[in-house]
């Protein structure tokens, strides 16, 4: 049986917002959530192995943050975390143009299930002098076919302790769901 939201992270204040943060394994799904929560450096962070999560208070909202693993076997339970979620934060790796027709499926069958969650993709490792744009990865992802009822947005990070200070910083990530989540 799936872990149920209060079993992972107890109970729900009326203020409380939900982050849910998918994305195929090796995207950085891990290493967001770090940076975001704790802007501290860590030299290495480890796979999810099944659920991750982190709490975070600003600005009156309580956030909580959800990373559910994108292992092929875990990727089955990714559409029963959607329910509860206020936002859908997808993590693309922007290096990894192997399995970008992949990440376009799963990510096309979640909204499907959702038409109207307000989406945030993240075009990732965009420290690497080989990844892709965010206007390449828009097409490679076909973004284009959202529904204009849909919140959206497409933002280049770098989920690196050296890139907490960048135009790619994901503490841009941070500022953005404040955002979103603070609208009534």
């Amino acid at each position: 049986a799936l872990p149920s939201w209060s079993t992972l992270l107890g109970p729900r204040p009326p203020d409380w917002r939900q982050v849910l943060v998918l994305g195929l394994d090796g995207a950085g799904k891990s290493s967001v959530l770090h940076y975001i929560c704790s802007e501290t450096a860590k030299e290495r962070i480890a796979p999810t192995q099944g659920f991750n999560s982190a709490r975070l208070y600003i600005e009156g909202l309580e956030m909580d943050l959800l990373e559910v693993g994108g292992s092929q076997n875990l990727r089955a339970y990714w559409p029963h975390y959607l329910s509860q979620a206020h936002v859908l934060v997808f993590v693309v790796d922007s290096v990894d143009r192997s399995r970008l027709l992949t990440a376009r499926q799963e990510l096309h069958a979640l909204l499907a299930e959702e038409p109207r969650l307000p989406l945030v993709v993240l075009a990732n490792k965009q420290d690497k002098s080989d990844a892709l744009s965010a206007a390449e990865l828009h097409d490679e992802l076909a973004l284009h076919t959202l529904s204009d009822q849909r919140e959206f947005f497409l933002l280049p990070t770098s989920a690196t302790w050296a890139s907490l200070s960048t135009s790619t910083s994901v503490l841009h990530v941070k500022s953005l769901l404040v955002s979103l989540l603070s609208q009534p």
